[in-house]
């Protein structure tokens, strides 16, 4: 049995082993792990490194061996844990309790990578494919649960008890400490003591926000067992784990940066932005100083800067965590640095870059490669370089071929476009091997709404799309701040085309504009474009998907038109009660009409509808932040 002592040099030398890993060397992290081949800390490691490399790089088949070393973790912890017990403890904690942290880590790491497997296995084409008695396509609520912040806080610092779990569910005799430890007044001794305190709140915030991700069903069972979720109170225990500095805190940091900029990326509204950024740039900034060269913090920094106006930022982020000279043996990691900034060249209009990143991330991971094909291919069309792009379209049925049996959204979405544009130029008389001439609008630029990439653009970027979009033929039919008048009809020739000459097409155009307006302020204008796309989408053929998606994009506008007349009312107000009376009356009007049109749009979210697994998604994304606003005004009556 270890001492205390013993217990703080082994948590030192396994340390040493997470340095490298959050500073990219991942061999070196594997060859500090190696060194102690029984120790249950640096079992952990190496199963860590080698959940990650599967997660990270989608690489299924790694998950085997991250199995076999948590296990062999789960099982040493087990049995230090019970051998502290019947021992005096060097800490100010029950005997053992280090122990159980770490036996709860391999055992919640361990159910990961069972799950992982499990799903892969099983579902290789996701859940889309399959109906369900209530709905096709289910939603999973995200109202969380109405416990008491106060009550399940308390649970979560117990000195003694009958059992982890049991003290995060309440069960069990709980006793809490006063003052408790790790506060101001009562500071932590040692580095066992850390690992306890940000273990059990990582633990329990983890555990929390999965089940509040939960479909209502499987929440509703897990409830009638006794145990209710608190999305806030989860995201609070991690950025609790996340202020310590034991490896908890670290990877509650990237908890946390994950989720926030999830929610940033793809929620389109949050109900409080300023808070999610200052927190998710804290994360990042105190993470970074300690990791400065780390691919994982670069690549959130960037996603801050993009976010937040500054995608000029970000491609400078990007491309230092991607410079050549870097020692990195992490390349999964690499990956994603290589996905944002192949998403953020887009954002800013540089396409041409965009689509050589695109084509780059081809040879570093194994996901759709025909998405990413498709994507350089677009950019090809928005720079003309039609030739590039036929060459790039004509092999994605190849492409798409090989992996057929994965039978991905994204791939059928572009299925369906290639088949929609042979058949656009053979209708207009051209050559069919060539039908990339019949694109107007880059088909990239579709994906792009999806990924919620114009709800980002800078001024400059959305001006460049308005002029653009607004030049085709036929005319846009409203007119706004920006389009002031569309194309004479009378300069088109008699007996030629119109660029655009399909409904599919002309919603698309006006669902841009709309979310570009709206992204320029002109909340007028974008409103009566998206009323434009729905006019257009009712008769699509094809892009069936612009109905639910425009319905989305007009509940986010909602939430933000609402939010400006509510802040507007309010300055007017200072001084007399008359314009802060009308705030909340403001409120429950734009809050009632977005819960409308997130109905509207979740109504499109079936197996029929291209990418409605993505869309289903960001609405309920969208609702949690509506949710949460509700109870920020103290709103019981929407």
């Amino acid at each position: 049995m270890s001492s205390t002592n013993e217990t703080e040099e082994m948590l030192r030398l396994a340390s040493r082993g997470y340095d490298f890993l959050f500073a990219n060397d991942l061999d070196m992290a594997m060859d500090v792990f190696a060194e102690k081949e029984n120790c249950p800390l640096h079992l952990m490691g190496r199963g860590v490194c080698a959940f990650l490399k599967a997660a990270l790089g989608m690489e299924p088949e790694l998950m085997e061996a991250a199995t076999h070393s948590l296990a062999l973790s789960e099982q040493g912890a087990k049995k230090y844990m019970k051998l502290a017990r019947s021992s005096s403890s060097g800490h100010r904690f029950q005997p053992g309790i280090e122990w159980e942290v770490l036996h709860t880590d391999a055992v919640v790491l361990l159910g990961l990578t069972h799950a992982l497997r499990l799903f892969k296995t099983l579902y290789p084409n996701g859940l889309d494919a399959y109906a369900t008695p209530g709905n096709p396509s289910p939603m999973a609520s995200r109202q969380p649960s109405k416990g008491s912040l106060r009550s399940a806080a308390e649970s979560l610092l117990p000195v003694r008890s009958s059992g982890f779990f049991a003290r995060w569910t309440g069960f069990g005799a709980v006793s809490t400490p006063t003052p408790a430890l790790g506060t101001p007044g009562h500071p932590l001794n040692g580095p066992v003591e850390e690992l306890i305190l940000s273990g059990a709140a990582f633990g329990y915030g983890v555990f929390n926000l999965v089940l509040s991700l939960l479909p209502t069903r499987v929440r509703n069972v897990v409830g009638f067992l006794g145990y209710n979720h608190d999305r806030q109170l989860a995201l609070k225990a991690l950025a609790v784990s996340a202020a310590r500095t034991d490896v908890h805190s670290v990877f509650a940091g990237l908890v946390l940066m994950t989720y926030y900029g999830v929610v940033l990326l793809a929620a389109g509204y949050q109900a409080d932005e300023e808070h999610i950024v200052r927190q998710y740039k804290n994360i990042v900034e105190r993470v970074s100083e300690q990791y400065p060269q780390a691919s994982l913090w670069m690549l959130n920094k960037a996603k801050i800067q993009r976010m937040t106006g500054d995608p000029s930022g970000a491609i400078v982020t990007l491309r230092k965590g991607l410079r050549g000279d870097r020692r990195n043996s992490f390349p999964q990691a690499d990956t994603l640095l290589a996905f944002e900034l192949a998403w953020t060249l887009f954002q800013a209009r540089h396409y041409g870059e965009a689509a050589q990143m695109f084509m780059d991330i081809t040879k570093m991971n194994g996901w759709s490669h025909a998405t990413y094909q498709f994507l350089a291919a677009g950019c090809y069309i928005s720079t003309q370089e039609y030739s590039k792009a036929q060459k790039i379209m004509d092999r994605l049925p190849e492409v798409i071929e090989k992996h057929r049996s994965r039978n991905m959204p994204t791939e059928v979405f572009i299925k369906n476009k290639l088949a929609f544009y042979k058949k656009k130029q053979v209708r207009r008389g051209g050559d069919a091997k060539r039908f990339v001439e019949s694109m107007k609008i880059s088909p990239a630029e579709e994906l792009a709404i999806v990924w919620n990439t114009h709800a980002h653009v800078d001024k400059e970027s959305a001006l460049a799309h308005i002029q653009e979009l607004s030049a085709l033929t036929p005319p846009v039919d409203v007119t706004t701040e920006y389009i002031t008048s569309g194309p004479s009809s009378s300069h088109h020739a008699r007996g030629s085309f119109f660029d655009l000459d399909t409904s599919d097409e002309l919603a698309v155009r006006s669902l841009i504009l709309g979310i570009v307006h709206r992204t320029l302020g002109d909340y007028v204008g974008s409103r009566n474009l998206l009323q434009d796309a729905l006019k257009h989408a009712r008769l699509a053929e094809t892009n069936s998907w612009v109905n639910g998606m425009t319905y989305f994009e007009l509940a986010v506008l909602d939430m933000k038109e609402g939010e400006r007349m509510a802040a507007s009312l309010a300055r007017q107000s200072s001084g007399s009660s008359t314009g802060a009376e009308n705030v909340p009356d403001t409120w429950r009007r734009a809050i009632k009409s977005a819960k409308e049109m997130i109905h509207h749009a979740h109504a499109f979210c079936t197996r029929e509808v291209d990418l409605s697994s993505r869309l289903d998604s960001r609405i309920v994304m969208l609702q949690e932040e509506v949710e949460t606003k509700v109870k920020m005004l103290g709103l019981s009556d929407v």
